[in-house]
């Protein structure tokens, strides 16, 4: 199912449709403000599984990472000292994955290595979604093999054409990027980049 929603005026009953089968356990594709990406609600166990499946990954083995609506739902799931907490609202929204230590209210799913990966994209759609949810989405980039032409990270009727059978709904969002966030660990004392993307960091 391909949905289109825009960066403002979505209607009530699109953005319904839209929580309500994610409430329900379902997948979608939406856009970032870097590629489209695959995900959930972050608080449907089986669905993150089926999308760790998709992906291939072990989630007790590699680290997950789930969109935040505001600083408020990200100490809700993370613990912030004064420091990250700063340099997180100085950043966001962006184009950051900001790693942080997980707390007791962590999805179990996620907590294999007891840390997440937090991100609250530049993209108002997505940002909408997560807000109408009242729930953090688990977001993971998509399962493209890197032969595939960059209109597949790109072409919302394309992503569709791949993954249609394979997830409940792909976000028309207009065409994407194709570009990667920069991560940030900020589980020691200074934060530390271990992946430069796009997104400058405002230290």
């Amino acid at each position: 199912m391909l949905l289109k929603l825009y960066e403002d005026h979505n209607t009530f009953d699109d953005l319904e449709r839209v929580t309500d089968l994610l409430n329900d356990g379902g997948t979608f594709i939406f856009p970032t403000d870097c590629r489209y990406a695959i995900g959930c609600n972050a608080l449907k166990p089986h669905a993150v599984e089926y999308v760790c499946k998709l992906k291939g990954i072990n989630p007790d083995k590699n680290r997950l990472s789930m969109i935040c609506y505001d600083l408020s739902s990200i100490s809700e799931f993370t613990r912030l000292n004064n420091v990250t907490f700063k340099l997180i609202r100085r950043n966001v929204p962006g184009p950051f994955t900001f790693i942080l230590e997980g707390t007791n209210k962590l999805p179990k799913i996620f907590s294999g290595r007891k840390e997440v990966g937090i991100r609250m994209p530049n993209n108002p759609i997505i940002m909408e979604i997560v807000r109408h949810l009242e729930a953090p989405v688990l977001t993971a980039s998509l399962p493209v093999p890197n032969d595939e032409v960059d209109e597949y990270f790109t072409n919302p009727e394309l992503i569709e054409e791949m993954f249609g059978e394979q997830v409940d709904m792909v976000i028309d969002g207009g065409i994407g990027h194709n570009a990667e966030s920069t991560i940030v660990d900020c589980t020691g004392i200074e934060p530390v980049i271990v992946r430069q993307g796009i997104g400058k960091l405002d230290i």
